[in-house]
């Protein structure tokens, strides 16, 4: 285990673990803490546990370590300096309602300073933002982030829809030609006002935050799923017109012979009359509809996630042409190597819906 402490367990002491572990009324540090005691003893790495549980590596040697040496007892928190809480539980439950409840208008989200004053006003107890910061991390409540969207469009048949996209990247008809595509609109064409200094040893890149719009261009792009190729053009519209006229593009350069199937999420472009009437008049496409708010099922958006990281997001384009250019190169060269994606989920290959 590369010099990390051996970590070993007797049936009780596991089995106490194990129930802090999987527990919904445990601290979450007392879970994080038995998670990473009980995946050193099963021989974990402490770079493979703080990989696994998201956290770094140091936090797994600490643990680890506090246990090897002291037992559960090591698992507790150590005694802090200073004086003791003087906060009770009607603080901390009004910490929660207040973190759980609307902000007051027109705010949007709270802060820790806006709840520290709101629970001064309910409880009469003054209370640091900091102090409020640490008892909403010790119960994993994040008031500040947002990590998902609700919608009211109801999707009865999304795992229906997502199980026929996966099972076509994963056993893609034989003889057939597998498309994902999909258009990437608006990508502005900006120079920096001042050019960036390289990376040096012991200094990172430094870029200018200040640059000049040369206009914008906006691609449509189709992805052999089979191959990872990538055939794109650019358009000036982004309606069904140019959507199909791309189609025609795609059906005269394969063979005739050959069905095709085609993964397209829920775009204008995509859904509109004249859309559906070509398809229609083309029976050997077969379209596979990603879900709504879905279209990350699309493999093509991991070519427009690449593209973005490695041309765009740091690019500088003195001209919308430049920026076309630099496009048109990226894309010849991702062809030159390319090959097909493999998805993973949560660390592991794509398996059945």
């Amino acid at each position: 285990m590369g010099g990390a402490v051996v970590v070993e367990l007797d049936s009780a002491v596991r089995e106490q673990l194990i129930r802090t572990a999987v527990s919904v009324k445990a601290q979450v540090r007392a879970v994080l803490r038995a998670r990473i005691v009980l995946a050193a003893a099963d021989g974990g790495s402490n770079g493979a546990i703080a990989r696994e549980l998201d956290v770094h590596v140091n936090t797994v040697r600490k643990w680890r370590g506090r246990f090897a040496a002291r037992g559960l007892d090591g698992l507790k928190d150590a005694a802090r300096a200073g004086r003791p809480r003087t906060y009770d539980a009607r603080v901390r439950v009004a910490i929660v309602a207040t973190a759980t409840s609307a902000p007051p208008h027109p705010e949007a989200t709270w802060t820790h300073r806006t709840i520290a004053a709101k629970v001064a006003e309910t409880v009469f107890a003054s209370i640091s933002s900091s102090h409020v910061g640490r008892i909403l991390a010790d119960l994993d409540l994040k008031p500040h982030r947002v990590l998902g969207w609700l919608t009211r469009r109801d999707t009865p048949d999304f795992w229906v829809r997502a199980a026929d996209i996966c099972d076509l990247y994963r056993n893609p008809p034989e003889g057939a030609v597998v498309l994902s595509v999909d258009e990437k609109t608006a990508i502005a064409a900006r120079s920096r006002r001042h050019p960036g200094r390289p990376a040096a040893p012991g200094r990172p890149v430094r870029e200018e935050f200040e640059y000049r719009r040369h206009g914008t261009a906006s691609l449509v792009a189709a992805m052999d799923v089979t191959t990872g190729e990538v055939l794109t053009e650019i358009i000036a519209r982004n309606d069904a017109a140019t959507f199909t006229a791309f189609l025609d593009q795609l059906d005269a350069v394969i063979a005739p012979g050959q069905d095709i199937h085609v993964v397209l999420d829920n775009g204008s472009a995509h859904t509109a009359k004249h859309t559906k009437k070509w398809l229609a008049d083309h029976p050997r496409w077969t379209v596979h509809w990603t879900p709504p708010h879905a279209s990350w099922l699309n493999q093509v958006e991991l070519f427009f996630s690449a593209l973005t990281r490695r041309v765009l997001r740091h690019g500088d384009f003195p001209s919308r042409d430049d920026l076309i250019d630099k496009l048109d190169t990226y894309v010849i060269g991702h062809n030159t190597t390319a090959k097909p994606y493999r998805w993973t989920y949560d660390g592991s290959p794509l398996k059945a819906a």
